[in-house]
């Protein structure tokens, strides 16, 4: 089908005035925030394929219509909301159409009785979060994103959110759903507490990223927001082996404060104005729920990670970081044209492990990197999602631009190493930004024998291959 045809048959379904197809549109709503890119635009070698063009919906009909049209006629589609994007994830492949989603903003319903809330796919999480606190509740879901993210992509990447100790990931939180299928068809998952009729088939859309439906509601549960009643404080600690000791105490004995963070003194000293001293690990605990709960959760902590040599660094620490805590996501353009003026590149990328594991993988990529890249300035890490039987790793490296086109060249030696130190002992290379079109390569060595039921599902659910092509299928 020629190009003409498919904008004028997009055009008979939404109407022309929600086709964009003008360049800076189409890049506007293309544009990831993958560390290297700015680099690329900036110096004239964005290699980025180019979408046809962007087309809004208003509703799941119109999606449904889109789908069948484009599938019908072999069309690709990568669909997006909030384009928060870090990892290739909304990058079409060429010619591709963009579905957009982010005008599908609407609260649909606000059960206080069943303790869930129902909303389009467009729908701000900010937005969201700000109506429900007027309640007194809260999704209990807050990712660095938050200004940014809307519903469906959270859903459709599998994120997590920076209380999800206790709150668990969106995985944990999503109750129902509502999704268009690659041929037009429109299916719902019921809103229940649990069920055993076989297979969940949320898991179908969560984390999909895209490649098997367009998630257009999704329904999630809410819980009494009580901020007036959080106990927090910061400690520090030797080092990050010990605090990662520390951590795994308290969820073995089964304590959940909603933030477990520990950032290592690389970390400290960038981000945290050296708050500990030198060489020294900082930890960070905020309690929430009803204050008998986190009075309890408070004491046990602070006992805990005294046993581990740990001192108090009082509230101030952790008051900051929650103050502060979203402002690079108000704040990319700006932070990336200076590290751009600086030819400083900038990034992270996040893992997860075993408690037996996890130490180890962040030795082991702390000490190769400098060894293998010249021209990198730092790197560091933090553990921020833990559970009774591991953790995460959230890596942050810097390293000098060494010439124009060399970038992603050197980013992608980083993420190689992160990549291969992790699959080495058995941990999962993507916790909760998805694994995006840069991550691919390495799908076949996650999954393992598993990878085959990933190709099924896309041939049963998408024969055609039109959505989100380069994503999770090598």
């Amino acid at each position: 089908m020629k190009n003409e045809e498919i904008i004028s048959g997009l055009s008979s379904i939404v109407g022309q005035d929600k086709l964009s197809l003008g360049d800076e549109a189409i890049i506007e709503a293309t544009k990831d925030y993958i560390g290297f890119r700015r680099y690329e635009r900036d110096d004239g070698v964005f290699d980025a394929p180019k979408a046809l063009c962007v087309v809004k919906v208003k509703d799941t009909k119109q999606a449904s219509d889109v789908l069948k049209f484009l599938n019908d006629n072999k069309v690709k589609v990568t669909p997006r909301t909030g384009g928060s994007s870090v990892t290739m994830g909304i990058e079409p492949v060429d010619g591709a159409v963009m579905l957009d989603g982010s005008e599908m903003n609407e609260i649909l319903d606000v059960n206080e009785t069943d303790m869930q809330v129902t909303a389009l796919c467009g729908t701000p999480l900010q937005y969201l979060e700000n109506y429900l606190n007027k309640m007194g509740y809260t999704t209990g879901h807050s990712p660095q994103s938050l200004p940014l993210a809307q519903m469906g992509g959270l859903v459709a990447t599998r994120s997590i959110g920076q209380f999800s100790t206790l709150y668990g990931g969106i995985e944990d939180l999503l109750v129902g759903l509502e999704a268009v299928l690659p041929n037009g068809n429109i299916v719902r998952i019921k809103n229940v507490p649990r069920r055993s009729v076989g297979p969940d088939l949320r898991s179908l859309f969560l984390g999909c990223e895209g490649t098997l439906g367009f998630i257009t509601e999704v329904t999630v549960k809410i819980f009494k927001y009580k901020p007036e009643e959080r106990w927090m404080c910061a400690y520090q600690i030797d080092d990050m082996q010990t605090g990662l000791s520390a951590i795994r105490e308290i969820m073995v004995e089964g304590y959940r404060p909603a933030v477990v963070r520990l950032h290592d003194p690389v970390e400290v000293e960038i981000l945290f104005n050296a708050v500990t001293d030198p060489g020294k690990a900082l930890m960070l605990f905020l309690a929430e729920g009803p204050k008998p709960i986190t009075d309890v959760t408070g004491a046990a902590v602070d006992a805990i990670v005294k046993k581990h040599g740990a001192t108090s660094l009082g509230t101030k620490p952790v008051e900051s970081w929650v103050e502060h805590r979203n402002d690079i996501s108000n704040e990319l353009e700006e932070t990336s044209a200076q590290l751009y003026s600086m030819s400083t590149c900038v990034d992270t990328c996040e893992i997860s492990a075993s408690w037996s594991e996890i130490g180890k993988i962040y030795e082991a990529v702390c000490q190769r990197m400098p060894e293998e890249l010249e021209n990198l300035i730092a790197v560091g890490g933090h553990s921020s999602h833990s559970y009774i039987n591991g953790t995460n790793i959230y890596f942050q490296f810097l390293f000098q631009v060494r010439e124009k086109g060399t970038v992603k060249e050197d980013y992608m030696h980083v993420i190689r190493i992160i990549m291969e130190e992790t699959l080495k002992r058995g941990g999962s290379i993507a916790h909760h930004h998805g694994s995006g079109k840069y991550r691919t390569v390495w799908m076949p060595e996650e999954h393992g024998s598993s990878y085959e039921l990933m190709y099924k599902l896309k041939e049963a659910l998408d024969p055609n291959g039109i959505l989100n092509q380069g994503i999770l299928l090598v």
